[in-house]
């Protein structure tokens, strides 16, 4: 079987636990995933299998992106991921993979794109404290000193700067999934996963 499934995120809700506490959820729409290709180490160099989600209109879907679809005999895709297989999975070109692989797993990793917020300063990217915040100080939000002696007389690479924040891919791990609904292929996992509305999801088993 696959470890990872492909989803869509739908936004955040409350749910209430047996106990009454209320709980914090994101509510991603996993699956049913079609399987569109499957890449093996002696064709490819590596073995892996891709995964699309979501039907693209086909006005929408380039040649290239039909003919590869065909192939398998689907419908073009709106999201296309690489996953790797287990071990000895059996795994057809064309195969369904839906949402109860998560049947008995208590808890996923997720990735995905984070919101792109613009171009940032260093105390909102970087969460740095600034200048003094006193009459006659020019540099409440600044970076202040980014370089050093005359010896390397230059700024080293890596330093924090202002610059574009968010728009990275980044993975949020061991997430509680607290409620499955088959019915509508909808995941409910405790706490925020990253990207906005609409977004592409890969949700992993933790390992």
């Amino acid at each position: 079987m696959l470890k990872s499934l492909l989803g869509e995120k739908m936004g955040m809700t409350q749910i209430y636990t047996d106990d009454g506490v209320v709980v914090p959820v994101t509510l991603i729409k996993a699956g049913p995933c079609s399987v569109l290709q499957i890449k093996t180490s002696e064709n490819d160099g590596y073995s892996a299998i891709q995964l699309g989600y979501g039907d693209k209109k086909k006005k929408r879907a380039t040649k290239p992106e039909v003919g590869h679809a065909e192939k398998a005999s689907l419908l073009p895709c709106r999201f296309v991921r690489e996953v790797k297989p287990d071990e000895n999975a059996e795994i057809n070109l064309g195969q369904t993979v839906t949402l109860s692989m998560f049947d008995d797993v208590k808890k996923v990793d997720i990735a995905g794109i984070s919101k792109g917020k613009g171009f940032a300063g260093v105390m909102k990217r970087w969460g740095m404290k600034g200048g003094l915040q006193t009459h006659g100080s020019t540099r409440h939000r600044s970076v202040g000193s980014i370089g050093s002696n005359t010896d390397p007389g230059r700024v080293i690479r890596g330093k924090r700067m202002p610059g574009r924040l968010g728009g990275d891919r980044v993975t949020v791990k061991n997430l509680e999934i607290v409620k499955i609904d088959k019915n509508k292929n909808i995941l409910f996992v405790k706490g925020a996963v990253p990207g906005h509305k609409g977004s592409c999801l890969l949700i992993k088993k933790v390992v």
